[in-house]
């Protein structure tokens, strides 16, 4: 029995993973339905993530997708979150998930019993119109998200108990009309707090962005007007971005990102020597910036009653509200503190999963990691290696190698396109899915398949890494992998190609044919 705690993206994954190796999951979801992050409600739910009605995924479809259950080929590329919120509905209904899940109950507590040095059983304590009760399970997937406790460092804005206008955590906003007439600062330049600044401006007199490093940004629609993610998630991608020296990998992330536009220009290019976050996806702000409608300042030096002064700039600008977009913080509640181990919005996980000091590997903890690419098959690549340890089927290294591996990463923190993050819960999306697909035997062979189907082999290697790859073979393989990677490009076109022009063809020419042939010689003779 597998206790699963919330029927979000992370929870569904981990229910159906659960199942297909038969094992008996019951999924815990304290609200009233599944969806997780994205269910939105007007009003805002403790111990639940909140959503702006505007929201819509970074990450396109086909990338986004589970593994063995494509999107519709007529739903848009890059998806509203009721169209996503329907998506995780239609794979609750198609794999039989609802009749496991238990909505309106509350996870109070998860303690390990007695014996667990020799069963790893846990008590799990529940709550349901107003009555507790204890259940035995014999492992426990934490699939509560990271998006439900604001971190509000009001401590690092000196001034701020002085200010007489209005403040609040970007978990609070829903709609511009708070907006309407003032002056507004927007503190953090992650995905919410640029999202926000450009809504702002729809009724503010004045929308500033304050960020203190900077950031990459990227639209949603990259080269030629394809999906971003769909153009930079390859493996011949990731293959050069994670074997180029540093300086090198500097100059190639500073070439590729400014190919939209010129960042320095634009007040927002991350300096060299600080650490750099995955990029914000926004396909609005630099318009923004370049009509005036939004200004960025460098980071908040204080606060004074109705104004604040930025670092390296002498004027006072004038504020009537402070939306601080200043991030999350990890927490189970429900847990002991010595089970998962929380320092410096870190937690001790192995491969971001698993707790290294338990004398049972029967505590899994899905959907932490922060990867540049969508999480919904992370969670579900997680879900399928746990499941399989929980049964037996694959074994976890010593306790000591598993240690030693997350204290390096705290040490070294982790290497992106040889720069350094700050936090080390983020890691490259294509090698950690790989790493874990390795570990169950679901990694797809390139060179196995150029001897096989060489067409295939191609696709995989310099098309995008869709999550079907992983259902190519191993366990849990899918009969209808090979066609679904080798039809993904029609699912982008179908909601975009609403008219075709009299004479068009839809036949590859003959330069991309050649070119193909090409690119399969040059496979060739690396391997």
């Amino acid at each position: 029995r597998v206790a699963v705690v919330g029927a979000g993206v992370s929870g569904l994954a981990a229910t159906k993973c659960c199942l297909d190796e038969g094992l008996e999951p019951t999924c815990f979801e304290s609200s009233e339905d599944i969806g997780g992050v994205w269910r939105y409600t007007e009003h805002i739910e403790a111990g639940r993530p909140s959503l702006y009605p505007s929201v819509i995924s970074n990450t396109s479809k086909e990338m986004s997708a589970f593994s063995d259950f494509p999107f519709p080929e007529h739903f848009p590329v890059f998806l509203p979150h009721a169209r996503l919120l329907d998506y995780l509905r239609r794979y609750a209904e198609r794999f039989g998930l609802r009749e496991h899940i238990r909505v309106w109950t509350t996870v109070v507590s998860i303690r390990k019993r007695p014996d667990f040095a020799t069963t790893g059983q846990w008590n799990v304590v529940t709550e349901a119109a107003g009555q507790q009760t204890s259940e035995v399970f014999d492992a426990v997937m934490v699939c509560s998200g990271s998006f439900s406790e604001p971190s509000l460092p009001l401590q690092c804005f000196p001034g701020i108990e002085r200010f007489r206008g209005q403040y609040f955590h970007s978990r609070q906003y829903k709609h511009p009309d708070v907006f309407q007439g003032k002056h507004v600062l927007v503190v953090g330049m992650g995905n919410s707090g640029v999202d926000i600044a450009v809504e702002a401006t729809r009724v503010a007199a004045k929308v500033t962005i304050s960020t203190t490093q900077g950031a990459w940004l990227q639209g949603r629609m990259f080269e030629r007007g394809y999906p971003w993610d769909m153009i930079l998630n390859t493996r011949f991608m990731s293959l050069i971005k994670t074997n180029l020296p540093g300086p090198l990998s500097w100059w190639l992330v500073n070439y590729k990102m400014n190919q939209w536009f010129n960042h320095e220009n634009y007040g927002i290019q991350p300096e060299r020597s600080c650490p750099v976050r995955e990029p914000v996806i926004n396909d609005d702000l630099p318009s923004y910036i370049l009509t005036g409608r939004i200004t960025i300042k460098p980071g908040v030096k204080e606060f004074k009653e109705s104004s604040v002064l930025f670092h390296n700039c002498p004027e006072e600008e004038p504020i009537d509200i402070v939306v601080f977009s200043t991030g999350y913080i990890i927490s189970f509640p429900f847990l002991e503190e010595s089970d998962v181990r929380v320092e410096n919005k870190h937690a001790s996980l192995y491969k971001y999963v698993f707790p290294t000091h338990l004398q049972k590997p029967t505590l899994a903890v899905l959907g932490l990691v922060k990867t540049l690419g969508a999480i919904m098959p992370v969670a579900e690549m997680q879900a399928r290696w746990v499941s399989r340890v929980f049964k037996g089927l694959c074994l976890l290294p010593s306790q000591s190698v598993m240690e030693k591996e997350v204290n390096e990463k705290k040490k070294n923190q982790v290497q992106w396109f040889g720069l350094t993050y700050d936090e080390v819960l983020k890691t490259e999306w294509l090698v950690y899915l790989d790493t874990l697909a390795s570990f169950i035997g679901a990694k797809p062979s390139v060179l196995g398949l150029l001897c096989t189907d060489p067409w295939l082999a191609l696709t995989i290697f310099f098309g995008p890494c869709s999550p079907y790859q992983y259902r190519l073979g191993g366990p849990g393989r899918w009969e209808g992998a090979r066609h679904a990677i080798l039809t993904q490009w029609d699912r982008v076109l179908k909601p975009t190609r609403t008219r075709v022009p009299a004479g068009s063809s839809s036949f590859p020419s003959l330069l991309v044919v050649l070119g193909f042939l090409l690119l399969l010689a040059a496979v060739i003779f690396s391997f």
